[in-house]
Parts: C-alpha cells; sequence; structure tokens
C-alpha cells in the first residue's frame, strides 16, 4: 500500500484538528501538506475530478491569519478535507457527477448542499471534488469523464464505487476523511476494498437538501469515509440534524456521537450471516473468514452471536424492486441535466450502462413506481421486525468478494452485463438502502494478498 502520509497528515481528522489548536501546525501548512500529496498521487491513483488548490490556500491563509476559531461550533479548523464530486455541489464551483455531458460543458453549481455548507462551517477546507463513475451507478470508480480510480493497496484493483475517488484520497494519506454518498453500498464499498471506516447512516439522519430529496431519491445518503472511528462520529455530530422542511427526519441522538465512542453498549444479540441474500451464489472465502472472524471478536467481548439473518432478505422480489427505482433514478437524473443544460441527452451524453439503465427507468410507468415504493416499504418492515423481536445487531461481511481488478465490469458489447456481474460483488449492501437502516463498514481484515476485506455490522432505524 502507497500511504504516504507524513506528520500531520498521518492524524486522523481529530488529530489534525488538535494540533492545529495547540499550535503545532497551521492550516496553511496543513493544507500545503494535503495539496502536495494530492499532487504527488493523483498520476497513479486519480483520486480527484477536479481540485480547488488556490482557493484552498486562500482560504487557509485567512484561517491561519485568524487563529482561533470565530465560531465555538468549528471543531475542524484549518483540517483539509474532500468532497465527492455527486450530490454534494457547491454554488459557482465545478460539478460533474462523472457525467461526460456535464464534464464536457464544465458545468457549475448554482447551489450549495446542506451539507457541503456543514462542513465549511466546521471549519474544514475543501482541496477537491473526488472522482465518482457517472451518476454514481457502478460499485467501481472507471469514469469516461475522468478516467480511472486506482486502490493505494494494490493500483491494479478498483478502490470500489461510488466514491472510490474518495476512499484514494483518505487511503493514500491526502486527506484523513472525506465527503461520500451511499446508495447501494457506495460509502461501505470502498471503505472495504480501501480498509476504512465506512458508515451509512440512517434515512433522514443526514439532510440531502436543498438540491434532491429523501422522498424522490430515497435510497441514498450522504455522510463520509475515514480513518478512525472517533473521526466518523465527530463528523456526524457536524453532519446530522434536519434542514428546514425536510420530509424525513430520523430521531435525535441520546447523546453527543463522540461520547458514544468507547462506551459500554452492554450485551448485544448480534446474528451472523455469511451467505448471500436468497444464496445465490458462494461469498468468497476471505469474505466469509472476515466476518467469522469479527463474530469470535464480538463473542470474546461478552457478546451473544448466532448464526441468524431476517428471512425477508432472501427474498428475490427485492431485486426488482430495486432495479426499477435505481433505473428510475438514473432516467430521472437524465432528464434533470438536459433541463439544466438546455437541451435533451442522448446516447453520446453518457456511457452505454447509463444510457441502458435510462432506457429501463423511461420505460417504469408512475404506476409501477409507486407500486416499486410500496413494495419496498412492506418488505422494510418484514425485515426490521427481526431487530424488534431482539436483536441487536446483524453482522455480515460488506462485500461478496476481494476488490475487483480493474475493468472487471466493463463489457462493452453488453452494458447490462457488468451491472448483473456487480450483484456479485455487492450482494450485503443495498438492502439496508432500501430499509433506511444504519450500516458500517470497518477494516478488521486482510487476505493473504494483504487486502483489505470489510466486515459489515447493521442496527435498527
Amino acid at each position: 500500500m502507497d500511504h504516504g502520509a507524513a506528520g500531520p497528515l498521518a492524524l486522523d481528522l481529530v488529530g489534525q484538528a488538535d494540533a492545529v489548536r495547540a499550535g503545532h501546525v497551521s492550516p496553511a501548512e496543513l493544507v500545503e501538506a494535503a495539496i502536495a500529496r494530492a499532487e504527488a498521487v493523483q498520476p497513479a491513483f486519480g483520486a480527484f475530478a477536479t481540485t480547488r488548490f488556490e482557493r484552498a490556500r486562500e482560504e487557509a491563509a485567512f484561517a491561519t491569519a485568524a487563529g482561533a476559531p470565530p465560531r465555538p461550533d468549528a471543531p475542524f479548523w484549518g483540517v483539509p478535507f474532500a468532497l465527492k464530486d455527486l450530490a454534494c455541489p457547491v454554488a459557482g464551483e465545478p460539478s460533474h457527477e462523472g457525467l461526460i455531458a456535464l464534464a464536457r460543458a464544465d458545468y457549475h453549481a448554482e447551489v450549495t448542499a446542506h451539507l457541503a455548507r456543514r462542513f465549511t462551517d466546521a471549519g474544514l477546507i475543501v482541496i477537491g471534488r473526488t472522482n465518482t463513475p457517472e451518476l454514481g451507478i457502478m460499485p467501481v470508480t472507471e469514469p469516461v469523464s475522468h478516467g480511472p480510480s486506482r486502490n493505494p493497496w494494490d493500483p491494479t484493483r478498483t478502490p470500489g464505487g461510488s466514491s472510490g475517488g474518495s476512499a484514494v484520497a483518505v487511503a493514500a494519506g491526502v486527506v484523513a476523511a472525506a465527503h461520500a454518498s451511499d446508495g447501494g453500498g457506495s460509502i461501505r464499498i470502498p471503505a472495504s476494498c480501501c480498509g476504512l471506516v465506512g458508515l451509512k447512516p440512517s434515512r433522514g439522519r443526514v439532510s440531502v437538501g436543498p438540491a434532491s430529496g429523501e422522498l424522490s431519491r430515497p435510497l441514498s445518503v450522504p455522510f463520509v469515509l475515514a480513518r478512525t472511528v472517533r473521526d466518523v462520529a465527530t463528523l456526524l455530530d457536524v453532519a446530522a440534524g434536519p434542514e428546514i422542511g425536510d420530509p424525513v427526519q430520523a430521531p435525535p441522538p441520546v447523546r453527543p456521537y463522540r461520547e458514544e465512542v468507547g462506551a459500554d453498549p452492554g450485551r448485544l444479540r448480534i446474528g451472523l450471516m455469511t451467505t448471500r441474500p436468497g444464496g445465490a451464489a458462494d461469498v468468497h472465502p476471505d469474505c466469509v473468514a472476515a466476518a467469522e472472524q469479527a463474530a469470535r471478536h464480538l463473542e470474546s467481548l461478552g457478546h451473544t452471536v448466532e448464526i441468524t439473518h431476517p428471512a425477508a432478505l432472501d427474498e428475490p422480489a427485492r431485486v426488482e424492486v430495486f432495479m426499477a427505482l435505481w433505473a428510475s433514478a438514473a432516467a430521472f437524473a437524465i432528464g434533470q441535466w438536459g433541463r439544466v443544460l438546455g437541451r435533451e441527452l442522448g446516447e453520446d451524453d453518457m456511457e452505454p450502462l447509463t444510457w441502458a439503465l435510462v432506457q429501463i427507468g423511461r420505460s417504469v410507468s408512475a404506476t409501477s413506481l409507486l407500486e416499486a415504493l410500496r413494495d419496498m416499504e412492506q418488505w422494510s418492515r418484514r425485515i426490521q421486525q427481526w431487530w424488534a423481536d431482539g436483536w441487536d445487531l446483524l453482522c455480515t461481511p460488506t462485500l461478496g468478494e476481494p476488490p475487483l481488478p480493474l475493468g472487471a465490469l466493463h463489457h462493452p458489447d453488453d452494458p447490462l452485463a457488468g451491472y448483473r456481474r456487480a450483484a456479485q460483488f455487492v450482494p450485503f449492501t443495498p438492502p439496508f438502502n432500501q430499509t433506511g437502516q444504519p450500516a458500517v463498514s470497518l477494516p478488521l481484515y486482510h487476505d493473504h494478498q494483504g487486502l483489505p476485506i470489510g466486515v459489515q455490522l447493521v442496527a435498527a432505524y
């Protein structure tokens, strides 16, 4: 692995913020080090779609001159950060979403996401926007628009997707944490591939407004990828909470998430699942071993672990519902971007898989879409009954396989073949985008080649 972080960049986000407050390093020094590291790793790993180095230097100079944070709620004052180039726009800055048409037009966003504002209000300094597959569709990051991202642990393999560029930026030591989003596993997949902590929060925990919506796009939620659990917890204190008009709002926490780190959870009842939902194909032995080792460790901590999982996870109809929602979302996004660019987008404006999904999405009637949403809601109730019956956590492998070789999902003669193949790679993550439950991938295992293998823990909503 080419980590390469040295000095303050080797610290996690909380550690970097502490170093700034203690006067051990200035924001200008931190940001300059992050920019230098970004320039060094970009040719090899393709972490960034676009950069804003000069703006970041200006913001760092201001933060350095200001000294102490002007706001008490700026816990990450002067610390470098990165935004995924999807679902977190900043007004007036490039926003391409991996889409060929937006990259050609060098589109700049018209609104700022609530989450982007929260990150910058917390004192974070954004040095660039990270690479993503087109519209975040695939679980690998190989967009035609900006080229592939490569895994720092093995550059012949994928860092995962769709938050692959963010995972590379963190794993390669550019930033300690980066924004990510998850519509079918896109935080947890790259966390597993790159040895990071990746939490998909509950639906409604982090606002997706004002440009997106929890009802129109119910599968995707935004948050971060990071190296440490304490960074994830502290960032969730920054990111969580509703904005005005949010139609879905998760219940507020009892106390700050940072205080949960290291707290005694009591004795938990944990289910272990190492078979694919539906049992259609085998799970790679290394992924099974990762989950089983985690289960043994949980038992050693005093928790009860049994081989069990919600029976509804094995219902095959779930996949058809997910496809209807996923393809409809692609069609909706292309229609939206066509209106923004002032013309109807065609086959040459996007990758073949995107075009194929758009055609499927356009064939889904309004009635069929509502039926899919209804089916998803009813299925989610059946799934969550398992937790209501007394289980606390479900433990699974994050992925069905170790990080795939680059190009493994590229099938130019049959674009949908790569999409179908992706289902074997990511069998465990999409169900919890449908249910809206929180799920985290933890870096608890490495295979015989030294590649990270993540373990997923899923809790009740």
